[in-house]
């Protein structure tokens, strides 16, 4: 008696934008699928910089990815790292030894900060993509207010600097800014005038190079309004633990560095055997899939493809979505298909009505118009109901009026912070 025929195993690597795209465009098909990643959550990383600067709940741009097996009964999930790809066998390895077979495989496990071998930069330098290295920031962050505090009628005071004139780092420049103004000034009055110092440290000689010139100038005027300083035209030679030195020579004090510019591929994609392209990322066609491994595709920012597609969250769900449906393409024996990206623009908000939108490459918008469309964009890209609606909750005591005026951060475990013995001027050191 003929045997019936197996149910396909897809596996998808990533629960980011791309990896939980894909599993999503696969519910309701007769395949089973596996969603391998290392957490046990999915994380929004365009509102990491919320979280990082107090606004924000961790687990509000967190969701929990066994929760998609509530609609999608033909997923399950296991949280392991990957470890190696067997190509001829099919077979996943992992970090614990275990195993796993695929018929088709899916990979979207992203990208991770790339500090370009800066000295000092992995060891000094706060990088902000994931979830915990938000929170880190934000706990460095308050010691540091707390030291300031600590020592008043002095020149101490805290200076920020932020490396990176891109959408990350003009975001949460903007919002450390904003926190500043409305929500420090009134908690620790012992921090006066310019001695909390918010500045942006770019190579180029402008920020955000893929916006259009006009929402250039908009955001560098409205960022110096806001008292944020720009140093343009020289990159980072060096990062100390009290500040960086310049390609130029320069040399800027620092009591924390936030590192918001470059990515790479995780060093563990270098066992999977797979081929690299530009910026060593892994080349793949036009249907996503990598050439000479026939159901293998590789989705978002860990793809290259001959398009070039920028590394964003919308590549990566596009993809996702495409990755899925030529998955699906070779279950039924019919040919793949390309991508076919549709550029729906990009945004990045600068503070409280004021953010700049650039919509299909045809609408820009700046200010209120500008700030509403982000905020909209971005609460509808959460997974599930409760980040939603705790999300704008939190934005909207963030900003909205009139619980703007008196902010009130989130904060985490900050040790207590006492002054040295005997009335000195250095700062004191964090005490459980």
């Amino acid at each position: 008696m003929p045997q019936a025929p197996k149910t396909p195993h897809v596996v998808v690597v990533g629960g980011g934008f791309g990896g939980v795209a894909a599993v999503k465009a696969l519910a309701g098909a007769d395949v089973r699928v596996t969603l391998l990643d290392r957490r046990v959550y999915n994380t929004f990383q365009p509102l990491l910089y919320q979280v990082a600067t107090g606004g924000l709940n961790p687990g509000d741009v967190t969701y929990f990815l066994r929760g998609l097996r509530l609609d999608q009964k033909n997923v399950r999930v296991v949280h392991e790292h990957l470890a190696s790809i067997d190509h001829e066998a099919k077979q996943l390895r992992l970090l614990n030894d275990d195993t796993i077979d695929f018929d088709y495989l899916i990979v979207a496990t992203g990208v991770t900060t790339n500090f370009f071998g800066t000295p000092g930069a992995k060891e000094n330098a706060f990088p902000m993509y994931s979830r915990s290295q938000a929170v880190k920031i934000r706990d460095a962050l308050f010691v540091r207010l707390e030291e300031a505090a600590s020592t008043p009628g002095t020149d101490e005071g805290l200076r920020i600097i932020v490396v990176g004139g891109g959408a990350t780092g003009v975001e949460v420049a903007g919002a450390l800014a904003e926190l500043r103004t409305a929500g420090l000034r009134p908690a620790y009055p012992e921090i006066h005038g310019d001695a909390f110092e918010v500045k942006i440290v770019q190579r180029g000689t402008e920020l955000l190079k893929a916006f259009p010139q006009r929402l250039r100038d908009y955001t560098a005027d409205e960022l110096r309004r806001r008292g944020v300083a720009l140093h343009l035209g020289a990159g980072v030679a060096e990062v100390h633990t009290d500040g960086v030195l310049l390609t130029d020579g320069t040399k800027l004090r620092s009591d924390l560095t936030i590192w918001s510019t470059g990515v790479r591929p995780h060093e563990e994609v270098d066992a999977w055997d797979l081929p690299r392209g530009e910026g060593d990322r892994v080349a793949v066609g036009r249907d996503l899939q990598v050439p000479g491994r026939p159901g293998v595709f590789v989705v978002g920012d860990l793809a290259i493809t001959p398009d070039g597609l920028p590394q964003l969250a919308q590549p990566a769900i596009q993809s996702g979505k495409q990755a899925a449906k030529n998955v699906l393409a070779l279950v039924e024996g019919r040919q793949t298909t390309p991508l076919r990206y549709f550029d729906k623009g990009t945004m990045a908000v600068i503070g409280r009505r004021a953010a700049i939108a650039d919509i299909v490459g045809k609408v820009q918008l700046t200010r209120g118009s500008a700030w509403l469309a982000w905020l909209f964009v971005h609460i509808m890209g959460l997974i599930g109901p409760r980040n939603r609606l705790t999300t704008l909750a939190g934005l909207v005591t963030r900003y909205g009026f009139p619980f703007h005026r008196k902010q009130v951060p989130i904060v985490g475990d900050v040790p207590t912070v006492r002054p040295p013995k005997g009335g000195g001027s250095g700062r004191g050191e964090p005490t459980a």
